[in-house]
Formats: C-alpha cells, structure tokens, sequence
C-alpha cells in the first residue's frame, strides 16, 4: 500500500536475504570460510588445463595454422613466410609493416639494414632482441617493397592479432604508417600519431617512425628516441 513504508520487491529482497544468511551459517558449520563460485569461474577451472598453456606454445600453435599460407597473391613471389621473433613473454613487442628483400631472404623480421637500426634503437633502450618480440603486420614481402595493399592486411591480420594475444604484452611500438594506422583502425599519418599513448584492448600502443623512414631522413632519429625515452618512462614506473 501506499504510504505504507515497504517497496514492490521488499518481501522477495527478505527471503532472499533470510536464504542466504541461512547458506552461510550452514557452510561456516560445514568448515567453509568461502564462497560457491560462480559459473564464470567453474568455467575457467574446466578449461584450466587450456589456459595454462604457455605462449610460446601458442604461437607455435599459429605458426602452424598460418602453414605454407596461400591467403593472399603475396605468396606467388615469397621466398620465406617471415612470422616473428623474440620472446612469447616480452613485455614489449615491436611491430613493423612487411619483410624486406633481406627478412625474406633468411625468414626473419628485421635483420636489413633497417632491422640493424631497430637493434641499435632496442640496445639504446637497454634491451636486446632476445628480450623483445619483433613482427609485422604481413607476414610476406610485398613484390619490389612496395606498400602493403587493404586485402593483404586483411587476409594477415589474423595471425598478428593471434601473436598478440598469444604473447598478451604490456607495449606495443608501432613501427611506422600502416603499423600504426592499422592497430589503431585510423588514417591519421604517422606524423601526427607518433609521439602519442594510445590503448588497444588494454595494451599501451606507442607510434613512431619506421627505421627505414630514419635510414632516408636521418634528422628524425631524435623524434624516435624522445618516444623511446616515454616508452622506457613507463616501463621503468
């Protein structure tokens, strides 16, 4: 009734709470001190022998599911499929756009002369290689170097979000234009986007400029490392 002082919903909120009280007094006289898990948690338990698995098994997983890929024309002219590197535990994972004539000649992110200038940028940083995981966002060398085109990075995105999750890093370097435009769905140039913190499903992303961009336009060197030196800021805090 109206004036009466009690809600729609009082009397069930009563019976509830009288039942709870109740499962609680009879699990403390049990021994329990907790609580029954949700669902949620039964679920994770069940499958706690899949989420135990290690990262590096993961991505050994991927790397077999990428195969001898024929997902886009990119495979017509590869020499190597060119996956990643590094550490499956890396806090930091450094993402570029392609493999280059060298990475798709020995199968390995990086190792050019634009890689050579990735190592220096890495060991600046009082890192190594070893300690860091380095990936692109294809997995194939576009014909002459040329830019990656919209149905290549489609058809290889896949595996790089899988490395990510695989490997679940704290920061993500973006390696130039279409590193950087692409994991952060954006067509803002990388002019504008270095520099700047961004998040990407809890990960910090951190634009800058490619080290074949730096090989051209040496001038830019200091801009890169002013966006090491807040990346190092935050992984040292």
């Amino acid at each position: 009734m109206a004036g009466s002082g009690s809600k729609p919903g009082d009397d069930n909120r009563k019976e509830i709470l009288e039942k709870t009280c109740d499962t609680l007094r009879y699990m403390a006289e049990a021994g329990c001190t907790g609580f029954d898990c949700p669902e949620k948690i039964i679920d994770v338990v069940k499958n706690l022998d899949r989420n135990l698995t290690s990262a590096s098994d993961d991505l050994k997983e991927l790397r077999s599911r990428l195969g001898d890929c024929q997902r886009c024309k990119l495979c017509k002219e590869r020499t190597n499929i060119v996956f990643g590197t590094g550490d499956p535990d890396a806090r930091l994972v450094f993402v570029g756009e392609g493999p280059g004539y060298d990475e798709d000649q020995q199968g390995e992110p990086f190792v050019g002369k634009a890689g050579q200038l990735l190592t220096k940028i890495i060991e600046a940083m009082k890192l190594t290689r070893k300690q860091v995981y380095i990936c692109n966002i294809i997995k194939c060398r576009p014909p002459g170097n040329r830019n990656p085109a919209p149905d290549e990075i489609k058809a290889c995105f896949p595996f790089l979000d899988g490395q990510l999750d695989a490997i679940k890093p704290d920061y993500i370097c973006a390696l130039g234009t279409f590193a950087a435009q692409t994991l952060l769905d954006t067509v803002e140039p990388i002019s504008r986007l270095r520099g700047r913190l961004f998040n990407l499903r809890g990960i910090k992303v951190m634009p800058t400029y490619h080290p074949a961009y730096l090989l051209r336009n040496p001038e830019k060197k200091r801009d890169v490392w002013e966006d090491m030196k807040k990346l190092m800021s935050m992984m040292d805090a």
